[in-house]
């Protein structure tokens, strides 16, 4: 059955893949976006079926948007080169956006799934993560407006919902990359890629030892779908990759497959960033169901295919 959807940063790279889902599954959607880190284009392909509406707009700015069956609220800087260029608009958007989202969804009587993250475990003691890890986070360091703005609209979300009864699902996202990533996102994946595309120099911070765990955007929009639909009212799902690679490794596999003779250069690791990161996705597996189908070389090529038609 068709449902009216809206998605907050239906502009952004999540959420244009989360957008192109919605239609595909033959529903109404709305997207909401001002464009600070997403971009019409990202929606250009879509533009012309009328089940979609671009609204131009900022989460912050409380409004009215109508019937809605569902709101997946997605808007919000994710990098750290974009949420830090204005960390009290980062806050802003984790706090103030996700409360006029709940009060959006209880207005409508909508069930909403916030887009947290990974990064509300900060730098881990715990490894692999699992949800029940409450985290190491610096609250006052340079990371802390999205780390802990984060954290601060999960709690803020199951007040809402213990409180008021409002429908919510929180996703903690771990890392995700694919086509339409910024070119200057400043994440790793889109970083190495563009690099070595443009024969530069492959940047690694820290002692390149460091892990991360590589999502595809696909299968994370099918685990945000899982999520919407199942009963987890209020609890926290790690939705993410549990293959983990260290920074290096992702280095010269994207040197391998570009064909690149990019070399390596190293910088100093960056205050807080976190030294581990696999996410333990066993309650998305036995409550959703999910579990990712894409291996990363596979992936990154359709990634690297990408970023050939942006940097040339």
């Amino acid at each position: 059955m068709s449902k009216r959807i809206l998605v907050s940063g239906g502009a952004g790279f999540l959420g244009s893949h989360l957008c192109e889902r919605l239609l595909v599954e033959g529903n109404e959607v709305i997207s909401l976006d001002n464009y600070y880190t997403g971009t019409p284009d990202n929606l250009k392909h879509l533009q012309d079926d009328p089940r979609l509406t671009m609204v131009e707009g900022d989460v912050n700015d409380p409004r009215d948007l109508g019937a809605l069956d569902q709101i997946f609220h997605m808007a919000c800087p994710a990098s750290p080169v974009h949420y830090q260029r204005d960390p009290v608009m980062t806050i802003k958007t984790c706090v103030f956006g996700t409360y006029n989202m709940l009060e959006m969804a209880a207005r409508a009587g909508a069930r909403l799934l916030i887009a947290s993250t990974s990064e509300v475990y900060g730098d881990p003691e715990q490894h692999p993560q699992p949800e029940a890890y409450w985290g190491n986070v610096n609250p006052i360091g340079p990371r802390a407006c999205y780390d802990e703005g984060k954290r601060c609209g999960e709690a803020l979300a199951v007040s809402h919902a213990g409180h008021l009864g409002t429908e919510v699902r929180l996703a903690r996202i771990f890392n995700t990359y694919g086509p339409r990533m910024d070119v200057d996102d400043g994440r790793v994946v889109s970083n190495f890629v563009v690099q070595a595309l443009r024969g530069e120099d492959l940047t690694i911070y820290g002692n390149g030892q460091q892990t991360r765990s590589f999502c595809y955007v696909t299968d994370l929009v099918e685990g945000f779908l899982l999520l919407m639909a199942s009963d987890l009212q209020a609890r926290p799902v790690n939705l993410g990759n549990p293959g983990e690679f260290t920074i290096l490794k992702l280095a010269n596999l994207v040197k391998e497959m570009t064909g690149s003779s990019s070399k390596i250069s190293w910088m100093p690791k960056p205050e807080d960033d976190p030294t581990l990161r696999r996410p333990d996705i066993s309650l998305a597996r036995s409550a959703l169901g999910w579990e990712p189908k894409i291996a990363l070389a596979h992936g990154l090529e359709d990634t690297i295919s990408y970023f050939r038609t942006m940097v040339g």
